[in-house]
This record gives structure tokens, sequence and C-alpha cells, in this order.
């Protein structure tokens, strides 16, 4: 009769799962990114700010021009801000803007709350390496949205509304438009 040491034992098998789960993984990792690319009707809008704008310009002209729209600023996260209170150290800009249509916004999670991700709609203003100022937000492709949620046409228009809005306070802020 065969004895086995336990310890070894739940060591093979332990190595046994792990060598049977690891090439199901790593071989699946490509085709869940395609399905999630495919999957996800969205993409990155971004805008260089002038150079002769300053980012303290640009964030006022993004304010300015939110309000010009009537699309509420609801949040301002200066999170270098956060980071150099917590580090001692300078940091390179990053504030992200939150703007919201809160009629729309409150239809859409009426319809489906998986709509709530999309909230508030974000812009971040970051500095880069360079010291270049960008302007950057998700930009979804609101006719691939409106086709996967069934969206009635006057809510594709209304979604297709804020979205204009935003890319005209990214350019105000870029331009420096005050």
């Amino acid at each position: 009769m065969r004895t086995f040491h336990f310890p070894l034992l739940a060591r093979a098998i332990a190595l046994a799962i792990l060598l049977a789960t690891v090439p199901v993984v790593h071989a699946n990792v490509p085709a869940a990114k395609a399905a999630a690319k495919a999957a996800s009707p969205t993409d990155v809008y971004k805008i260089a700010i002038d150079r002769s704008v300053s980012l303290a310009d640009a964030a006022d002209s993004m304010r300015l021009r939110a309000n010009a729209l009537n699309l509420k600023l609801v949040a301002e996260l200066p999170l270098s801000k956060q980071v150099e209170a917590m580090t001692d150290q300078a940091q390179r800009a990053i504030t992200i803007f939150q703007f919201c249509d809160a009629l729309t916004a409150k239809e859409l999670i009426d319809l489906n709350l998986d709509f709530s991700v999309y909230m508030p709609c974000r812009i971040a203003l970051v500095e880069d390496a360079d010291g270049r100022g960008w302007l950057v937000m998700m930009d979804v492709d609101v006719n691939a949205v409106a086709k996967q949620k069934r969206l009635s046409p006057a809510l594709k228009q209304r979604i297709h509304a804020v979205r204009q809005a935003l890319v005209e306070i990214m350019q105000a802020g870029a331009r420096g438009d005050l």
C-alpha cells in the first residue's frame, strides 16, 4: 500500500490547479480585451491647451462656458494639490471637473441604472511631463449607446447635446475664451 505525504500531495494539487488555470487565463486576455472594446462604446477625446493660455485661464474659461451652456459644475477635484499635500512634493497640474445636466442624468438612470457610471460627465485638466496642458474626457459614442440601450430619439438627442456642450467647454478652455 502506498502512503502519501499530505503536504506534498497538497502542494502537487495546488500546482496542478495553478498550471491548469494559468494558460486559460492568459489565453483569454486578448479575447477579453477585444470583447470589452467591442462592448464599450467609449474612447478618449483630448484637446491640447494653447501654449499662450495659462492652466488657470483654461479652467476659468471652462467654468464660464459651462455656465453659459447651463451645464452645472457639480465638483472640481484638484487631484495634484491633494498629492502635494500628501507627499510634500510639487506636482504637475491635474484637476478633474465634473459637469452635469441633472434632468438628463435622472432620466437616463431611471431608464437603466448602468448609466450612473457615466455620471457626472468629467473633463480632466492635465499638465503633461513637458508642461503642456491638455483637456481630456471620455468620448462616448452616442449612436452606439442609443442603439445598445434602445434609447428614444429624444433622449439620444439630449445626450448628443450634452456631449456637444462638453466639447464646446473643452474648446473654450483650450483657447482661453474668457
